[in-house]
This record gives C-alpha cells, structure tokens and sequence, in this order.
C-alpha cells in the first residue's frame, strides 16, 4: 500500500455530527495542510466556521449531486472522507429518489472526480443498515457500497484507492434517538419508544472516528471495514436515560415507524466468506471475481461459509449498567446534567 502522507482533506457533508467530530480530530491530531468543509447548508457552515475560526480548514458551498461543485472542491485534493448523506430513515422512505439521488448518484459524482483528479484514497461511510437492508435509506446506503466495489475493480493499489466504513447507531448524533429523549425527560414527557425489544448496535462518535481513521490506513481496494460493537435494547437505552437523570417519565410504545427494523446486521452470512478479523474491527474485502461465469458452472465458490451473519440479536447485548456507564461518558448526557 502506498505510504500516507498528509496533504489536503476534503469532508463532504462536512457539517454533520461526524464531520465536525473528525474536523476538531484532523486539525488537532494531524498534520493536513488543508481541510475542506464541503456542504450545501450555509448557515451550519457559518456556524462552524465561527466556532473553529482556523487558518488551515477551508469551506466549500455546493452538493455532491452537482458534479461541477464536487470537481471544484476536489480538485488539489489527497484525500476525502465522504459523509455526505440523506440518513434520516422516514423522510428517505417518503422521499426515495432524493435519496438515490445523494447517496448513490452523489457518491458515484464523487468517486469519479476523486478518479480523474487522482486523488490518493476516497473512504466512503456506510450504515448497517445497508445489510438485508429493508427501507430505502439502507436500500441506498447498500447501493452506494456497490458503486464504490465496482469502481475499485478498475483501479491498482497505486491508483485512487476506494475503500469503506460500514457502522451501527452512533450515539448523540443528530437525529438519533438520545438527544430526542434526553429532550422528553426534560420536558417531564412520556419517552416514546417504538418497541422496547428493537436492538440496535451502538457507538460514540469517536468510536465512528476511530474506524475512519483505521480504513484511513489500512484500507484497500474495495474493503469495508467494520467497528466491532455491542448492541442495546431500545427499551433499556431508554430506561438507562431516566436512572442517570433521576427521571419519573414513562416509556410510552408508540409503534414501529416507516421503514424501522427489529433487528440490525452488521455483516451479512454472505460476507463472511470474504471477512477477516482484524482485531477491534472486521474488515470484508471486495469479491473480485469477474463476469466470466462459466467458471463457476462447474467449480462453484469452493471458499463460501454458511455461517450466520453478525446481528443486533446474536451480538453481546448490553445490561442496563453496561448501558447507563457508556451514556455518562457522552458529551450530549454530560452537559444536560449540569
């Protein structure tokens, strides 16, 4: 693998909670001469411009869904982190071709200008959803991931390397289920649980850095790399919640909501076949098979395991002390208990 040194970044979806999260991590852990915000809000640019006030980041204005916009904020550029993305689940499922639209067609503008403006490494940020995925956020997320399999295909280790990180429910994020019931204990309101037994893989933002970090170096052609994490019930993140706030709200069970799955997979049966492990994470590389099926006619894939997948169901479940200690160490529980 071509040896990383540090150039000029770029983050699409720069403004988001992981983007922020890495922007304070990029400029006070490495060594990049230019870390590009590119986004399409201006007004959460402004406001993050405000806070970082740095010389070395630099704010892009445009969308990944119009192409003159990404080559100009890609161009001089080494690296890129891509976040940029529709993640909500119900506004993607009333709205699904705006969703194709970013997340599958505004990732491929992205990997192609990456491609003729030789940039060094792309890392792409996926979902697990994207695996069995059954609503359109997670039917995109999937799509993406095969859009950037399939242009590794036609790229060496020497050219742009296109790689991926594939993770579960990043707590506090914006949009996620803590900060909305931390606002209902406040406001002395029932939390609303969609059903209490739904399981869902957990992790902070900076277990999400981390990982991104990892594909960062380690990652190759078409690898999605994978952050090992624990899963929690729905019903006893909720419960965690009100004994640190010492709260008298009710759960409230409202109902699945469009497109919500019971369980989560982080790795398909599928794809085990093609994972290593690779310690704190799992790493499932391409299939670089080709189109010439008659191989296979006869011979098959002689390396495929029937193994069960990785789930929210048959990974390690958290109790609700498990629970309770990694919700205290979160910024969005410590400042609220001030």
């Amino acid at each position: 693998m071509r040896k990383l040194d540090f150039g000029n970044l770029l983050i699409t979806g720069g403004t988001g909670s992981f983007g922020e999260t890495f922007l304070h991590k990029a400029i006070n852990e490495f060594k990049f001469s230019e870390i590009r915000v590119f986004s399409r809000d201006e007004k959460k640019q402004e406001d993050l411009r405000q806070k970082i006030n740095h010389d070395r980041v630099k704010f892009y204005i445009g969308d990944v869904r119009d192409k003159e916009s990404v080559l100009n904020a890609i161009r001089g550029v080494d690296y890129i982190f891509h976040a940029a993305a529709l993640k909500q689940v119900p506004s993607c499922e009333f709205f699904p071709i705006q969703a194709v639209k970013t997340n599958i067609l505004g990732t491929n503008n992205i990997l192609e200008a990456a491609k003729s403006e030789k940039v060094r490494k792309v890392v792409v940020l996926s979902t697990d959803k994207a695996a069995y995925p059954v609503n359109v956020m997670g039917m995109t997320k999937a799509l993406m991931e095969r859009v950037m399999v399939a242009n590794s295909r036609n790229l060496n280790k020497d050219e742009t390397i296109f790689c991926g990180t594939r993770y579960g429910n990043v707590m506090g994020s914006r949009g996620s289920v803590i900060p909305l019931f931390i606002e209902q204990i406040k406001s002395n309101k029932d939390l609303t649980v969609t059903n209490p037994d739904m399981t869902r893989f957990i992790m902070t933002l900076e277990n999400a850095v981390d990982l991104v970090k990892y594909a960062f170096i380690h990652g190759e052609q078409g690898d999605i790399l994978v952050q090992k994490a624990p899963a929690v019930k729905i019903g006893v993140l909720a419960e965690a919640l009100i004994k640190i706030f010492n709260s008298s709200s009710k759960i409230r069970n409202i109902g699945v909501r469009h497109g919500e799955k019971l369980s989560e997979t982080l790795i398909t049966k599928e794809e085990i076949t093609f994972t290593s492990d690779m310690g704190k994470f799992y790493k499932i590389s391409a299939d670089t098979r080709d189109l010439n099926y008659d191989n296979y006619f006869i011979t098959g894939n002689s390396d495929y395991k029937n193994n069960n997948e990785i789930s929210s169901d048959n990974s390690k479940l958290l109790n609700i002390n498990e629970t309770i200690k990694i919700l205290k160490e979160l910024p969005s529980v410590i400042n609220n208990l001030k």
